[in-house]
Order: C-alpha cells, then structure tokens, then sequence
C-alpha cells in the first residue's frame, strides 16, 4: 500500500488486520511525512525511537490476535498531555525542560490499546488561544492555502498543531483538548473533525490545567468514524480524577448506523449573529436540509442566555487559570529566571512568571486575579458562576422538549491569516470562540463537522451539540451529517 499516512483509522486499522501492512510500515510513513513538513510547525518533539518500539509490540499484538481497535496506529499527542520521559511544555517557556516522570490518563490508555505515539504537537501557550500564535515554538501553520494566495494561514486554537497535523496527514489522528472550543475550531479551520465529549467523560488527569471546571479532551480525526474509534479508548472512568465520570463507554462506532429518522435537530435562534458571513449563513441552512434530508425533524428553538456566555466565560476561564498558574514560580520544575545578588524568593517568583509566561497568559492571569479580588468577586466571579447555571439550563429545557440535538456554525468565518489579528483589540480574537463556549459552560458534547470550502476554497465547518452522556448518537447524527456533505477536500501540498 502506498502513502500509508493518508489513511484514516478506521482504514489503517482493518488494513493492519487484513496483513495488508504493518504498524511499522505505517509509522515509518508518518514519521518521513513529519521529516518533510517542518514548515507546518505541528509537531514540537518528536519521539521516533519510541514509536517505531510501540509499532514493532503492536505488530505483535495483531499478530496474536490481541488487538483493540487503535493498536498499531500512529497518532500525535498534544503538548498538554504530560508523557513519561518526553518533554511537556504545554507551549510555554515557563515548563521548559520539564520531563514528566508519569502519564497522562488519557495518553496511557492510548498506550494501553496500543496506539503509537509519534511526538508532541504545538498548540497555544496554557491552551489560550484561538489561532495557535502564543506558543513558546512559534507558530503552528495551516496545510491549508487561500486560493493562489501564499499567506500562511492559522490552523486554529489552542490544537492548532493537532488540527494541522491531522489536515496535512502527518498522523492518523491526535489529542486536543477543549475548554471553549479549542477541538472544535481548529477542526473546522482544517477541514477535520474534533469531538468534545462531554465533562468528566475523559479523565483530565496528567493534562495540564488551564480552567478545570470547563477542560475535556477529545480526539481530532479524519472522519466522523475514526472520532467514535479514538473517543472510545480515549474515555473511561479514572479514580484519580474526581471529576471523572463512572459511566461505562459503549462502542460508539457500533452505533453509526446513519439511521436518525425522526430525531429531532434544533436551530437556536440566537446563535444568528449580526455580520454573520453570508457563506457561514448558507451553510448553516444547507446542514438543515441535509439532516432533514436524512428524515430529521428541524425545528427552532431558544437559548435565551447566549448572549452572556462569551463574557461569563471570559470570567470564570481566567478566574480558574490564575489559580492553576500559580503554581508555576520556577522553585521546582521548569524555567526558572537567573537572578541578581541580593535578590529574595520575592524577585525570583516575579522574573520567573516575567520572563515565563506570554503575553496573552499574563492577561488572562491579570484578569483573572483581578475577578477573583475580594472587591470583585461577587461583581465578576459570581455573577458569572450564575449565569453559567442559566446557560446550562437554557439547555436542559431544550432537550427536556424531545431535542435530540442542535445544530450550529462551528466558527464565525473560515481560518484567518497568521499575524491578521495581531493589531485587534484581544476582544476580537475571542469572538472567535462565540458558537462553541456555550457548549463548555454547560459540560455538553460538541463535534464539528467538515461541510464545505468558502469562496477562497477554505473549509468550513458546522457543530452539533448532544445530550450529556450520549456521544454515540451525537456522533450518529454527526455520521449523517458528514455523509450527507461529502466534504472530501485535501489542501493542496506546498509545503
């Protein structure tokens, strides 16, 4: 078989039982795919011995017929997942040279089911970020292009490296995470899908935290398919983390049948928003008529709070990460600044967290300190803490009517230029993440699903939102959907 690492999972992986190629065979691909696309900037320490070792153990396994489904493919990590002996900066300097002596939770039972990890993949600074240009390596790059355009373009944020890996075939697939859409719009931005599953579904343990109460990791794939296969190794309860769910994972790719006569789809009236792009309005109502095509019910419906919830997140996200951060103080891993004689602990927490943290990470800390002040805190924190509950209730109401899920844009335009936003009031950046962190204040699953190109043959993308705890029949309607589209556009190679 030739170009093994165009494959997806699902493909590789009845290829692999099929004696058709070889875990080796499909690592090697990756890897020399890797080796080619340093301008792409997605992946930020490889970790080739180890994977051609785990391609070799998973050849094995098939070989004895002990082999779950992600055993011998090739996937990418993202940085905020802490791996045992490989470096986990979470893009940024402040973590520098930090080597985990454990897992992550979720990057374990990866390694459990026998998935190969390929290296570590650039994302955004502490996950903030919605374009991938906060990272202590620079710039992650989209494979995609405008036209004849040569702008280099953002592969979206904070899984930018995941999402221009994944586009661009340097692996099968990879971890993300998101917080207020950092799966879900750089999958749109790639033409990928990304799947947020629902709070405590995934254990966050070993993952870098950045708001604890709205971080969930997912999988970043080339299919709606290959989402249901990563997801289902990815979750699963975990008893070092409290917020985890004790829920049994039932096979969600059993339950793609592509069948949702008679589910019955939402259309939120509030999530039509002024200056809507013309083509992002199209498309929402061409998805409309695809699942209603496929025998759904469209109907409109109300979420009343939507309005609030890009300032309540931007309280209660910031709130949490200056309290994570304040961990960081160059005492006892990673960066630590040099100091001047007669400088105190004092001096070296302030040159150490100066020197460590980006700009945008210091904002969001100022700010958070700043909401969580004893001045402030029932003003800000509070009052965000409240109108969270209403989000969440906007809802429970919805689905309480027989909604079986909701339709919306996944973002407000196709992907930007890198360096567009540089000029922007910060407010303008965070617009980007207006469609998806409702779904993160409320602790819903979310997919987004590649449905079309944009004038300029940009992908663009659509999200679903599901009940809690029913991925598998988000991920169904998700199928039909994605079957529906067709969407079968690559970027065309350059670099």
């Amino acid at each position: 078989m030739s170009d093994l690492n165009k494959l997806g999972l699902a493909t590789a992986r009845d290829a692999l039982r099929a004696g058709e190629t070889t875990s080796v065979e499909l690592t090697d691909a990756c890897l020399d795919a890797i080796e080619t696309a340093g301008a792409l900037n997605a992946f930020v320490h490889n970790t080739p011995d180890l994977a051609r070792e785990r391609a070799a153990a998973a050849d094995q396994r098939i070989k004895e017929g002990d082999a779950p489904a992600m055993c011998g493919l090739p996937v990418g990590i993202k940085d905020l997942f802490c791996t045992q002996g490989v470096p986990s900066q979470a893009g940024s300097l402040i973590l520098q040279g930090f080597l985990p002596e454990y897992e992550s939770t979720v990057s374990q039972k990866l390694a459990d089911a026998g998935a190969v990890m390929l290296g570590k993949l650039n994302m955004d600074e502490f996950a903030m970020g919605s374009s991938n240009e906060t990272s202590t390596y620079g710039n992650a790059v989209s494979p995609w292009r405008r036209g004849n355009d040569d702008a280099a373009l953002t592969p979206g944020g904070s899984s930018g490296g995941s999402a221009a890996a994944v586009a661009a075939d340097l692996c099968l697939a990879a971890t993300g995470t998101d917080t207020g859409g950092s799966i879900r719009q750089p999958a749109a931005f790639t033409g990928t899908v990304g799947i947020k599953p629902t709070y405590g579904r995934c254990s966050r343990w070993g993952i870098v935290a950045f708001a604890s109460s709205l971080d969930q990791a997912g999988p970043m794939t080339k299919s709606v398919r290959d989402a249901a296969i990563m997801l289902e190794a990815m979750a699963g309860h975990d008893p070092k983390d409290s917020t985890s769910a004790d829920l049994a994972v039932p096979d969600f790719e059993a339950m793609l049948t592509g069948d949702i006569k008679g589910k019955k789809i939402g259309i939120p009236k509030e999530y039509r928003m002024e200056g809507m792009p013309a083509e992002i309005e199209k498309l929402w109502a061409d998805g409309a008529d695809m699942l209603r095509d496929a025998g759904a019910e469209i109907v409109d419906i109300s979420l009343p709070h939507t309005k609030y919830a890009l300032p309540a997140y931007y309280v209660i996200a910031p709130a949490e990460a200056s309290s994570n951060l304040a961990r960081y103080d160059g005492v006892r891993y990673g960066h630590r600044a040099t100091l001047a004689q007669g400088d105190g602990i004092t001096e070296m927490y302030e040159k150490t967290r100066a020197e460590g943290f980006g700009p945008e990470v210091q904002r969001r800390v100022m700010i958070g300190t700043y909401v969580l002040s004893a001045g402030f805190y029932d003003a800000y924190y509070n009052r965000a803490r409240r109108v969270r509950t209403l989000i969440k209730k906007d809802f429970e109401d919805v689905f309480a009517q027989g909604v079986d899920a909701i339709l919306t844009p996944a973002t407000p335009s196709a992907a930007f230029g890198l360096g567009e936003m540089a000029e922007a009031d910060p407010v303008q950046m965070y617009l980007n993440d207006v469609f998806t962190v409702t779904v993160n204040l409320a602790g819903l699953p979310g997919i987004s699903v590649p449905a079309g190109l944009d004038q300029k043959g940009l992908p663009l993308g659509l999200q679903l939102i599901g009940r809690p705890w029913e991925e598998g029949d988000l991920l169904n309607t998700a199928y039909a959907l994605e079957t529906a589209a067709g969407f079968v556009a690559k970027p065309a190679k350059w670099w």
